[in-house]
């Protein structure tokens, strides 16, 4: 491993999807009175020293807690790049969330910068496949060898940038940094950290908030958290 990254923790909040799937942009949908994307970006505010927001090129709503917002790319990576070169020179590690998983806790941010500030150079969090896999090309694939993958992911700031330099495009940023030789650590992830793609997700992410608050006593505006799985 490398060594222990002190610095400012900065996250980019990439919201520059159309949500072509969802029937419109996802992260202006309301989860139990809040936007989709306030969710997302009130926590990463919480669990770092500052938020870039990517946004689509036609976004005009100003974006409450975030530092700066900018502009994303025709690509995933090329949005994320965009929100990279908007992160201050000096910070030490970046974090890379989808504005589309509104239910990440502070516990699992916490989880991630932690193992980037040991000195990982790429962090990712994990939950296991608990569906049975079958391939198109037929039979099916041992799920213990599998895990599915979540945000927010973390980097050492300077291993993310260099990765993004190489000019490779992914759907991950842990894969470009693998990419370019750095090494990815796994953490667990939660299975409450859903993502909203179709609008039935709404309908689960909304039962989770219920659960979580009547659990504790409080209200909705919380994430879920408290379910990290391998």
């Amino acid at each position: 491993m490398s060594e222990v990254a002190t610095g400012p923790v900065w996250c980019v909040v990439v919201a520059a999807g159309r949500g072509s799937r969802f029937g419109g942009p996802k992260q202006q949908a309301i989860l139990a009175g809040r936007t989709v994307l306030e969710r997302s970006v009130a926590t990463a505010g919480a669990a770092c020293d500052g938020v870039v927001v990517v946004v689509p090129d036609d976004w005009t709503d100003p974006v409450d807690g975030a530092d700066r917002v900018v502009v994303g790319g025709a690509t995933r990576s090329a949005s994320v790049a965009s929100g990279l070169d908007a992160v201050p020179a000096d910070a030490a590690v970046v974090l890379v969330h989808d504005a589309a998983r509104p239910l990440a806790s502070p516990e699992l941010y916490r989880r991630v910068i932690e193992a980037v500030r040991s000195g990982a150079d790429a962090v990712v969090p994990v939950v296991a496949v608990i569906d049975t896999i079958r391939s198109l090309d037929g039979g099916t694939v041992d799920r213990d060898l599998l895990r599915a993958v979540q945000t927010p992911q973390g980097f050492r700031a300077g291993t993310l940038r260099a990765a993004h330099r190489a000019g490779a495009d992914a759907t991950d940023d842990a894969a470009l940094v693998e990419a370019v030789g750095g090494s990815v650590e796994l953490v667990d992830g939660e299975r409450s950290n859903l993502k909203i793609t179709e609008p039935s997700d709404l309908d689960v992410a909304e039962a989770l908030l219920r659960r979580a608050a009547a659990s504790t006593g409080g209200d909705t505006d919380g994430a879920p958290g408290g379910d990290s799985t391998p």
